[in-house]
């Protein structure tokens, strides 16, 4: 089975964390790999309240 596109995004926020936490990373590195990792959130994010509203949207059926 495929992973969702929430999944996916958890999973490179994740990712970049692990960049994040490398003690040999330079600051341009860590603020790119911040940028991305925050996107990676807020997408994850969207979607989720996407499935939120749905959900609420069935239950009002």
């Amino acid at each position: 089975m495929a992973k969702s596109d929430f999944e996916t995004k958890l999973e490179g926020a994740k990712k970049t964390l692990e960049v994040l936490m490398n003690p040999e990373i330079t600051l341009q590195e860590s603020v790119k790999a911040y940028e991305k990792g925050m996107k990676e959130l807020q997408d994850a994010g969207k979607i989720l309240e996407e499935a939120q509203l749905k959900i609420n949207e069935i239950k009002a059926s």
